[in-house]
């Protein structure tokens, strides 16, 4: 979709019916069938769940298992998230099969699921949890921009990707998120100072995070030698940072980041952090990685944008025979609000 290449499916028919010539994993046909055709009949397999997945999918509400009460805040297990994600990667093939397979209805049941499972989580109060429902974003406009560019999509059909498309906010829930990870900082602090040991899982976790710096603490006993008033003060700066530069950075009110508070935000951040200090440890590893996050959740709120003006364009094409000449066309009758740019 980002790079405005269609999904080519002769790839997957090819991995498909070389596995099934080795293995039964997947069924496949005796001779083969068009790319499309043969996709879907390997990804058979998994109709049941599916069916299962759609059927949840209609409860107002979920929850998943998750011990927030673990010992270690940073240990707290979530393997949900990579389940759903594996659902959304399979649902956008299943999608992009059924639309060139010339079945746009089955198509659109499947991109209702992927969105369904991508809004299930948004009450979780842990901020990955929101960075994997943007990635299983992204796969599920996968099919909607195909649809569009090859003007598969129906009136009806584009009314109720749009319908699905608008329960997505991820400007309120980056705030959320942002709130939850500020919590999430204190509770850190909070346990180191009591349980000072815990300082070296946190200095392990920085050692194998490819892009998180390491705490550069001798360990051992040296730990319980540090003064609580350290710990207070590299609290006291991971929360300034978030709320001065990185919950300002949205209006949940206007749909809106701003660009600029990032900046600042990252700028301050990287003048406190550039000389070692016993006042910043812990921000050097906790704070510099929601720059990132940041952007993640506006870029996702932009492609929730752009996705339900595109579908609206299509829908005034569909019904007038070209495009408008200008977006506020589009509001009412084909979206109920154009996004704010």
């Amino acid at each position: 979709r980002v790079k405005g290449a269609l999904t080519k499916l002769d790839c997957w028919q090819g991995y498909y019916r070389e596995l099934g010539a080795r293995t039964n994993v997947f069924p496949i046909p005796a001779q083969a069938q068009s790319p499309a055709a043969d996709v879907l009949l390997a990804l058979s397999k998994y109709d049941g769940v599916i069916e299962e997945l759609r059927a949840a999918s209609r409860l107002p509400y979920s929850r998943y298992p998750i011990n927030y009460e673990s010992d270690s805040p940073w240990g707290i297990m979530l393997p949900h998230l990579a389940v759903l994600k594996s659902c959304a990667q399979l649902l956008q093939l299943r999608g992009v099969a059924h639309l060139q397979n010339s079945q746009p209805d089955e198509a659109l049941a499947d991109v209702q699921l992927g969105l369904q499972l991508t809004d299930k989580v948004h009450s979780e109060p842990i901020l990955i949890s929101h960075l994997v429902r943007l990635a299983m974003l992204q796969l599920m406009l996968q099919p909607v921009w195909e649809g569009l560019a090859q003007h598969r999509w129906t009136d009806v059909q584009s009314a109720a990707l749009e319908a699905e498309l608008a329960k997505l906010d991820f400007c309120a829930d980056y705030r959320l998120g942002m709130h939850c990870e500020l919590g999430f900082h204190g509770e850190i602090l909070r346990l180191v100072r009591r349980h000072p040991g815990k300082l070296q899982e946190l200095q392990d976790l920085g050692d194998l995070s490819g892009n998180k710096p390491g705490l550069g603490l001798p360990g051992g006993y040296y730990n319980y030698l540090i003064p609580a008033g350290w710990l207070y003060q590299n609290q006291y700066r991971c929360a300034r940072v978030v709320e001065d530069y990185y919950l300002p950075m949205a209006d949940a009110d206007q749909g809106t980041f701003a660009p600029e508070m990032l900046r600042r935000g990252e700028a301050a951040v990287a003048a406190e952090t550039t000389k070692p200090g016993p006042y910043h440890r812990l921000e050097r590893l906790l704070v510099p990685s929601l720059g990132g996050a940041a952007r993640k959740f506006a870029y996702g709120q932009a492609s929730v944008n752009l996705a339900r003006t595109a579908i609206a364009l299509e829908r005034y094409r569909l019904a007038k025979g070209a495009f408008p000449e200008s977006l506020d066309a589009l509001a009412p009758q084909f979206i109920p609000k154009v996004p704010r740019d």
